[in-house]
């Protein structure tokens, strides 16, 4: 085994990213709901205006794992913040080391960037709960997560444009 190697994430990467998006979906059972493409990826990520970032971990060339985030912003702190919206670690590699480097990797990026926190959310069967509890991360649980998606999304959009 080789080292572990922690990167950024380039265009020449949207088809490793996208596998490692569908190995984490399938993970989570949630297979039936990845629609991204690698078109997608690649204009979100490195198109004129990037709206995320992503972290590749590599061992002599292959994909070990990634991590993908974006900035926030915190009204109360008047600093931005890391989002971490997935991290992964393929099946082979887990117990390595390999999420400590990316979420390592993470810090320092926030450091660097004067950020106020690193935040991330996480599905309560996941024993990944485990491992960032070791890191120091503390469970917000009085803080509910909120979602509208899809039709709701479009009917309040249509509502707003029909006031207009």
């Amino acid at each position: 085994m080789g080292e572990i190697l922690i990167r950024a994430a380039g265009p020449q990467d949207v088809d490793t990213l996208l596998q490692l998006i569908r190995q984490l979906a399938e993970f989570e059972k949630l297979s039936h709901e990845v629609r991204a493409t690698e078109a997608d990826l690649l204009r979100e990520g490195f198109g004129p205006t990037p709206r995320y970032e992503a972290l590749l971990a590599e061992e002599d060339g292959r994909a070990l794992g990634f991590a993908l985030f974006f900035h926030n912003f915190s009204t109360f702190e008047g600093r931005s913040g890391l989002h971490l919206e997935d991290i992964f670690v393929v099946d082979g590699a887990r117990g390595r080391g390999v999420g400590r480097k990316l979420m390592a990797r993470l810090a320092v990026i926030a450091a660097e960037r004067d950020c106020a926190r690193l935040d991330l959310s996480v599905l309560h069967w996941n024993p990944a709960r485990r491992f960032y509890d070791r890191l120091g991360m503390k469970q917000m649980a009085e803080w509910l997560p909120y979602r509208l998606a899809g039709p709701g999304l479009a009917q309040l959009a249509q509502e707003a444009r029909d006031q207009d």
